[in-house]
């Protein structure tokens, strides 16, 4: 079988090409290079999208800093998928804006290899008294941004976002995590996107102020849901309330089940 012919990288692009200098030059000469290469160079990024806020709120943000945003949303079989993938796509529609490109779904099964796990088979679903550990996806970020960087590869896309947070609690989450596989990925396809994290020092609370002038209520964070709604009651419905409570915004997310919790007090009020 014939081998897809990748792009080559160019001087400024990949793992080795940000470590490249031109011996022929002055250091002045660097530095005003330098300069004009942050600001012309990744002009594109794509951004892994789940369709829950964290990744909702960086797309949106990401098209401040590029020309085009590309949200990539990996469909790998699981229970919730297809209402969380329903409300990106109500999300994208209502915060569209010219850097912002139509969403791509890309294929990743993943039910043969996870088998009964709660993800697929529905039973045993980790409630709101579990711990964040507990919903842990073996091999999730591993699948998802092998599956994006190969797609950036082929389009010549240097860079991709991810909406990985600060309090994630998960091995596949560390910066030594996505540094070792940036380097894996760059060797094994001679080149490929930078993988940035620019809420990597937040957690949910900061992010739910970020867009909190954003449609929020048309992301989806739910493992459980009821009817197309967030179940209420799983611990990503609890993670989703706390979240909001402890940011001050008013969470208007439609909820199958709402347990009695207590409101922020102020609230902040972002519908007028």
């Amino acid at each position: 079988m014939t081998g897809l012919l990748l792009p080559r990288m160019s001087e400024s692009s990949g793992a080795s090409g940000r470590d490249r200098g031109s011996a022929d030059v002055t250091s002045s000469s660097q530095s005003d290079s330098s300069s004009q290469m942050d600001r012309n160079h990744d002009l594109t990024a794509a951004v892994l999208m789940s369709g829950g806020i964290d990744s909702a709120v960086l797309c949106v943000e990401l098209t401040n800093r590029y020309q085009k945003v590309h949200p990539l949303f990996i469909r790998c079989g699981l229970r919730w998928e297809e209402v969380e993938l329903a409300h990106a796509r109500r999300f994208l529609e209502a915060v569209a804006r010219p850097a912002l490109e139509s969403l791509v779904v890309l294929e990743e099964p993943i039910a043969d290899v996870y088998g009964s796990h709660w993800s697929t088979s529905g039973h045993a679903v980790p409630d709101a008294c579990t711990p964040d550990e507990s919903v842990y996806l073996p091999g999730r970020n591993l699948l998802l941004i092998v599956k994006a960087s190969v797609w950036c590869r082929l389009r010549e896309i240097n860079v991709l976002a991810l909406g990985c947070l600060g309090s994630n609690p998960f091995p596949d989450s560390t910066p030594e995590f996505f540094n070792q596989l940036e380097d894996a990925i760059s060797r094994g396809m001679n080149g490929g996107p930078r993988l940035v994290r620019p809420l990597d020092r937040d957690h949910k609370a900061d992010v739910i102020r970020k867009g909190a002038g954003l449609p929020l209520d048309q992301t989806f964070s739910c493992i459980q849901p009821t009817d197309g709604l967030h179940c209420g009651n799983c611990n990503k419905c609890a993670e989703r309330r706390r979240g909001f409570h402890e940011a001050g915004v008013v969470d208007r997310t439609r909820y199958a089940s709402r347990p009695a919790m207590l409101e922020p007090t102020p609230c902040l009020d972002v519908s007028s």
